[in-house]
């Protein structure tokens, strides 16, 4: 193993992942590539990451002593996920294979960028970051706009820890605090742009009483089936925000609040069967996905393709399909809630739209009431599990 990396490799290693990076659309603003080029990633990786296995929730870690200082750097501008804490517990505390729900990652560049050039950020804001996670995206505004002008907030204290020790490495010194992002921070408001770097079943309301009129919220939307949609609101001087989504489609881990509760282990195929209206595959396409999401919240979904399970946690109600040997497909509800009948509207009246992206879709957050619309803010529309 090699104490010191090659002189000038990691300047070397910045250029062509910004290169890389612009080839593929996700780098456009001059200014973020500067940041790229400038903002040592290996920092803010800690002494151990952990890579996906091809096995679903089993993760390969990797310890900085076990490799060469070219081979860390050449992992670090991978344009790719590292992950760093599996089930709050930090990746250098385990050997091997690690199994669990990841809780914290240094996201992959490519997204970190498209985040912030979709959120419009310009010299001269001041943002608040939800989400500091290792500190990397942080150090990228703080580059381009000035540590004083960013503050973020990290929820879990070792990955606050972590990141604050890295940002201090790497020569930056935003407002940093570990608590509720879900709060926000008033300390320094009121922000121009509001950014979020984990995932939301809804906008909080702290974030809207922060941001000035006229600046904006980009968060990803997401919900317990893991259908996403990409938002990005502008502040009215009524105190509401709206806007449509994003072409872009953005998903980061969801914050710990909105993540789904423990699924349960229920007796399914229970209830009167019916035909479906509409084929369960539907849910295996991620807009149809979202749609589907929009008209049952507090429903979790297993399996795919033809045989979909839903399962509300709040009711205990239920819908199963399957295949129909005579053709089309059976579905079985069971439950105060008739979640497939709400499901096949949503996706029936986005069939007749013409099957468009989420960005055929809006939000609009009033202090009352939280609703996604399809078309106009007056069409078709579905509240938010708020």
């Amino acid at each position: 193993m090699t104490a010191h990396a090659t002189p000038g490799l990691a300047a070397r290693l910045r250029r062509t992942l910004a290169d890389r990076l612009a080839r593929n659309g996700s780098l456009r603003d001059p200014a973020w590539r500067d940041a790229v080029e400038a903002v040592a990633r290996e920092l803010f990786l800690g002494p151990a990451i952990a890579g996906a296995t091809g096995y679903g929730d089993r993760w390969r870690v990797t310890r900085r002593e076990e490799v060469t200082a070219d081979e860390w750097l050449e992992l670090a501008y991978r344009d790719e996920t590292w992950v760093t804490q599996v089930n709050g517990v930090m990746v250098e505390d385990a050997h091997g294979i690690v199994s669990g729900v990841p809780t914290s990652s240094s996201t992959l560049p490519g997204l970190v960028v498209r985040m912030l050039e979709a959120a419009r950020i310009s010299d001269g804001d001041r943002v608040l970051e939800i989400g500091t996670g290792t500190g990397y995206s942080t150090a990228l505004m703080c580059h381009r706009l000035g540590s004083g002008a960013v503050t973020s907030v990290e929820y879990d204290p070792d990955v606050a820890g972590r990141a604050r020790g890295a940002l201090t490495a790497a020569g930056y010194a935003p407002t940093l605090v570990t608590g509720d992002g879900l709060a926000g921070y008033d300390g320094n408001a009121e922000y121009d742009r509001l950014i979020a770097t984990c995932s939301v079943r809804y906008i909080p309301l702290p974030w809207l009483w922060q941001v000035r009129d006229g600046g904006t919220i980009t968060v990803p939307l997401s919900g317990w089936m893991y259908g996403s949609a990409f938002a990005h609101l502008t502040l009215a001087d009524d105190g509401t925000a709206g806007g449509r989504f994003l072409e872009d489609d953005v998903y980061f881990m969801t914050a710990r609040p909105h993540g789904p509760p423990p699924m349960p282990s229920p007796h399914l195929g229970l209830g009167t069967g019916r035909s479906s209206r509409i084929d369960p595959r539907v849910l295996d396409d991620p807009t149809g996905l979202f749609v589907g999401q929009l008209a049952a919240p507090s429903a979790m979904k297993l399996g795919g393709g033809d045989e979909v399970a839903l399962l509300d946690v709040a009711t205990g109600s239920q819908a199963t399909t399957a295949p129909d040997p005579e053709g089309g497909w059976t579905v079985r509800q069971h439950g105060p809630l008739r979640l497939w009948d709400a499901v096949e509207d949503a996706v029936l009246i986005w069939r007749e739209a013409g099957s468009p992206h989420q960005s055929a879709y809006g939000l609009t957050v009033t202090r009352d009431r939280q609703y996604v619309w399809l078309g106009e803010p007056d069409g078709p529309s579905w509240s938010l599990p708020v």
